[in-house]
């Protein structure tokens, strides 16, 4: 999935990325945009399915930018906690707003609920990843996710490997990894 992150903070930007790369998402950065003019530029020519953008930026607030954009999920990313945002924000409908400081738990969860991990374009991929990251601390077996979509253990480390890049097992082991970290 194809996402850009638009925050006149350059710590947050990056804050962000991290998070993104260390969790494994499989989420490209198609670049970052440090005021609206840059934001709606970025996301007209890169057309990305996920925005994180921040509220207070110069020349085009965040609203004005989600105003002109379509086809995209957005999540505000803001250092204002104003019920107003809020409402707002809802009435144009984007996924979630995080407040700033970034927690990367209230991270995680907007970026689940943004994108439903329907990231891969592959259902039978996104439900054994949804599985695995719901399941990750006790034992996952191939057959376990065989039966679960319904499908052979072969068929399931294909198609996992096709749009991963990485065995079944190998990724239960880097998220474990990551999450003992």
């Amino acid at each position: 999935m194809k996402a850009v992150i638009c925050d006149d903070e350059k710590a947050a930007l990056e804050i962000i990325r991290h998070f993104i790369i260390q969790e494994q998402f499989p989420i490209e950065i198609a670049g970052t945009a440090e005021n609206g003019m840059q934001a709606l530029d970025l996301i007209r020519r890169e057309k990305p399915q996920l925005v994180f953008m921040d509220i207070e930026m110069p020349f085009l607030n965040g609203f004005e930018v989600i105003q002109k954009i379509q086809d995209a999920k957005v999540i505000i990313i803001t250092a204002y906690d104003s019920f107003s945002y809020a409402q707002k924000a809802l009435r144009m409908g984007v996924c979630d707003i995080i407040s700033k400081p970034i927690d990367f738990q209230q991270l995680r969860e907007a970026i689940v609920r943004a994108v439903g991990w329907r990231i891969t374009g592959n259902k039978t991929v996104d439900s054994v990843m949804e599985y695995i990251h719901a399941n990750y601390t006790r034992q996952i077996t191939l057959e376990e996710l065989s039966g679960i979509t319904f499908c052979t253990d072969s068929h399931i480390s294909h198609m996992f490997k096709k749009y991963t890049g990485d065995s079944v097992m190998s990724y239960i082991h880097k998220l474990r990894i990551r999450y003992a970290i």
